[in-house]
């Protein structure tokens, strides 16, 4: 019987579809549904999206070929408040009938329910109306092709169309473009009345945009206008615009398709009470420096009250002023005697805004009264509150946590120190419930987290000796001194988490920056231990599994026939190593034993990591519009090196097992690096192509044998290879046998093609290749360790398909991720064999993964 109602249920989503792929379903009679475009040039097809963006009238989108918002819309009925009357109004033993237990009112109200109106409302909207044949619309959009070849060279360009019927109610239109032999540039050449101005061009006419020999192209002169405007008005020409560069085009000489250019630079208009006159571009130099530091829109006269002067700088306050002069003089790059400069004055409200104590500030520039070719800049600043509270409240659920709340509150104090400091201090808690905790008394809350975390922000590089020669006020440098404590009850071990750091951030070009941490500490303290096997069941189980094989001591085995936890744990540890193996353990199953137990010690052992890193980082992204760029990202850590000085010199640092400590505590020593590469490529119809390349490596030396868990490796998971969860991944060819796989080798390439199915509404195809390893440590299991090349088998694929929706401010994120290629599989099972949605894994984030 159930399998009898799939198969109608599935005739029923057959005939539903079939009903509205008729495509002509809402054509008109007399009306042309426009189902293709092709343009040729040349006699070849061009699918370059610039160049189709230049009809005026495109067919209906598609996914994959298929029409599918046109099909949504033709399943729309059209006019549902005649639908409605058909059945009721027009029916009036219907309509008593339904008036018995429904008013009139509400059987009216009914035309306008969902069912009746709302339902075909939603499918007008989601879907697309067809678009009908408009030859008006086709002599446009040729005439445009026609001027785009033309701006790009092609002067003698020739375009005509054809349409087609292919059906009674379709067509389709092929655009024939010749373009013809392209103009190349001959002699550039420029006239420039203005002397001053002229100067400034002939120094920097190597930066040119435009040079002989080059294809003559529209959007290279609009570059070069903008170039020659900014190089102008960073050197003084307060008054100058771009609508005073022209380009005088002259293809009449004796060289054909080679046009001579003049770079023409009128001189400044000035319009008086009847007539316009030209007079000479004049440069200005600022003569003097205002800095309003309590500016308010909503009363602008307010009467000044203190003022002080530093450096040629005027600082006016309405009330006492509250900041030391040099904390804002040192952000602002207009100073008196420069020449008038807009990248001077970006560069200062760049400054002033990354203060995070006033708003974005307001620069404006006056003639001097006093000297006509002088100026005099004003900066407005409106101070920010002094103090900014938050809160926020959290529902959480987690793989420990059944049910939980948690609590974020924020203070923001600005201008701490009267030098524009801010200082950030966040308090956080989290209660909540879990069944597989320890709970003697029955609570329903029974774990729990708190922390806090401050932050103090400088607005310059603090150090002891002076760094503007090697990192200028104009790279915009900070610095940040962190402070972070968390601890944890009845949540596994039980952590205890410290973290310090001193870190100084500058950017040396724009879209780059550089981030030092001189010193970044953190320690973590495992308060309960003991806990570890009810927490890592996997590991647990696997310890289970071996100990069935093996007579093992009645004392250790609880009422389940199970490894009593810790103590039967610890004893089976000790009859498997025990001189002689009395038990008979293989040697496969005691390394097993080894492999579990080591895991052990190293995830409830104690961290200490004094460790100093730089990250750079590089993109070419304009905006968030911008779907064509790249990212670059590199990052170097080494921890352990200055410590380990120390703690040599005091023997009395050392353990029984001759490692150094501090507090107690073995530190960490190894080096880190790593490097992430992501390239965007605009695809044709709002499509994109993003892929991600990641490696990193870090290797333990001297005090050290490991990486600590909070500083290793792990695959799998939304944001890394989806076809596995987080830290299900390797390592290597292991398995994945552990609760939480980790190794301190990456290696993570992803590539995925992203393409608009309506609206806002977003699909993706995508591939993940990758996995970690260990290399250079204390790891025993071959499998997981890198051994060259040939490890590289053992590089996992996972594919799957995916769906984004966009909210604007952030996007909505569901990937199905399939194992294509499994290396901890049999050789010969590794291909294709769990591509079944049964094997699948849902991956739900928040924006793109890369």
């Amino acid at each position: 019987m159930k399998l009898f109602s799939t198969k109608i249920s599935f005739i029923i989503l057959l005939a539903f579809i079939f009903v509205g792929c008729n495509s002509t379903k809402k054509v008109p009679n007399g009306k042309k549904l426009l189902t293709n475009n092709t343009i040729l040039v040349d006699d070849k097809k061009d699918k370059n999206e610039e160049v189709f963006n230049q009809l005026y009238q495109k067919q209906n989108t598609a996914l994959l070929g298929f029409p599918l918002r046109l099909n949504i819309y033709n399943l729309a009925k059209e006019k549902t408040d005649s639908i409605y009357r058909a059945k009721y109004i027009n029916n009036p033993k219907k309509y008593a009938r339904k008036s018995k237990w429904l008013s009139r009112k509400q059987v009216k109200r009914l035309g306008e329910s969902f069912w009746y109106s709302g339902i075909h409302n939603f499918l007008k909207k989601t879907g697309e109306a067809p678009i009908l044949l408009d030859t008006s619309s086709t002599k446009r959009s040729a005439k445009r092709l026609n001027s785009y070849f033309k701006n790009k060279g092609y002067f003698d360009a020739k375009t005509d169309f054809k349409i087609d019927s292919i059906a009674p109610k379709k067509v389709k239109i092929k655009y024939n473009v010749t373009k013809g032999k392209p103009y190349i540039l001959d002699s550039i050449y420029a006239t420039i009345p203005s002397k001053p101005l002229d100067s400034i061009y002939q120094l920097r006419k190597k930066n040119s945009l435009i040079f002989k020999g080059q294809q003559f192209d529209t959007n290279i002169f609009e570059e070069e206008s903008k170039r020659i405007t900014e190089d102008f008005r960073n050197n003084g020409a307060f008054y100058f615009q771009k609508n005073y560069v022209n380009f005088v085009i002259d293809t009449l000489n004796n060289k054909k398709h080679r046009p001579n250019i003049n770079i023409s630079i009128e001189d400044q208009r000035v319009k008086t009470e009847d007539s316009v006159t030209s007079i000479g571009f004049k440069l200005y130099k600022i003569n003097k420096v205002n800095i309003y530091t309590d500016h308010n829109t909503a009363n602008p006269n307010a009467k000044i009250t203190d003022s002080t002067t530093y450096n040629n700088f005027t600082l006016y306050s309405v009330d006492k002023l509250k900041y030391k002069p040099k904390s804002l003089t040192n952000g602002v790059f207009v100073n008196k005697g420069n020449y008038f400069s807009d990248f001077r004055t970006a560069v200062t409200s760049k400054y002033l805004s990354n203060l995070k104590v006033f708003n974005y500030p307001l620069i404006q520039y006056v003639p001097d009264k006093n000297d006509e070719n002088g100026l005099i800049a004003n900066i407005f600043l409106t101070p920010r509150k002094k103090y900014t509270f938050g809160f926020s409240t959290d529902f959480t659920h987690s793989n420990i946590q059944d049910f939980g709340i948690s609590g974020n509150t924020s203070l923001t104090i600005r201008n701490v120190f009267n030098g524009a400091e801010t200082f950030d201090i966040g308090f956080r808690g989290n209660i909540g419930s879990s069944r597989d905790m320890a709970n003697p008394n029955n609570n329903f809350f029974n774990i729990s987290e708190i922390g806090i975390d401050s932050r103090l922000n400088f607005p310059r590089l603090l150090l002891p000796f002076n760094t503007d020669k090697i990192i200028p006020k104009t790279m915009i440098p900070y610095t940040t001194f962190s402070v972070g404590y968390a601890k944890q009850r009845n949540v596994g071990l039980d952590k205890q988490n410290f973290t310090s750091s001193l870190s100084y951030n500058w950017t040396p070009k724009r879209n780059t920056t550089l981030k030092l941490d001189l010193i970044n500490i953190q320690f973590v303290k495992n308060l309960n231990p003991s806990n570890y096997f009810n927490i890592y069941r996997s590991s647990y189980n696997a310890l289970n599994n071996v100990a069935e094989n093996y007579p093992v001591n009645p004392e250790f085995i609880n009422e389940d026939g199970n490894l009593i936890i810790e103590d039967g744990v610890l004893g089976f540890y000790n009859q498997v190593f025990d001189a002689g193996n009395p038990l008979g353990v293989t040697p496969t199953d005691a390394k097993s034993v080894l492999s579990i137990l080591e895991r052990q010690a190293r995830l409830t052992e104690n961290n200490l990591i004094f460790a100093s890193n730089i990250a750079y980082s590089k993109t070419s992204k304009i905006d968030l519009t911008d779907n064509d760029f790249y990212v670059f990202k590199a990052k170097f850590e080494s921890a352990g090196n200055l410590i380990s000085l120390i703690a040599r010199a005091s023997k009395q640092l050392q353990n029984q097992g001759g490692a150094n400590t501090i507090f107690d505590v073995e530190f960490s020593q190894y080096l880190k690096t790593e490097f992430e590469y992501i390239k965007h490529w605009s695809l044709f119809k709002r499509s994109v192509f993003a892929t991600r390349t990641f490696f990193g490596i870090a290797i333990p030396y001297g005090n050290s044998n490991d990486i600590p868990f909070s500083r290793s490796y792990f695959g799998g998971g939304s944001n890394d290879n989806r076809a596995w969860q987080s830290y299900s991944l390797g390592p290597g060819a292991s398995g994945s046998v552990l609760d939480f796989n980790e190794a301190n080798m990456k290696i993570a390439l992803s590539a995925e093609y992203r393409f608009n199915i309506f609206q806002k509404l977003n699909g993706a195809l995508f591939s993940d290749i990758g996995n970690i390893w260990n290399v250079l440590d204390n790891t025993i299991a071959e499998e997981a360790i890198f051994e060259g090349f040939k490890s590289l088998k053992n590089i996992a694929v996972g594919t799957g398909f995916g769906f984004r929706y966009d909210f604007n401010f952030f996007i909505v994120r569901i990937d199905m991720g399939f194992k294509t290629y499994n290396p901890a599989r049999p050789e010969n099972q590794r291909w294709l064999k769990e591509m079944r949605f049964d094997k699948s894994v849902l991956n739900i984030g928040i924006n793109y993964p890369f």
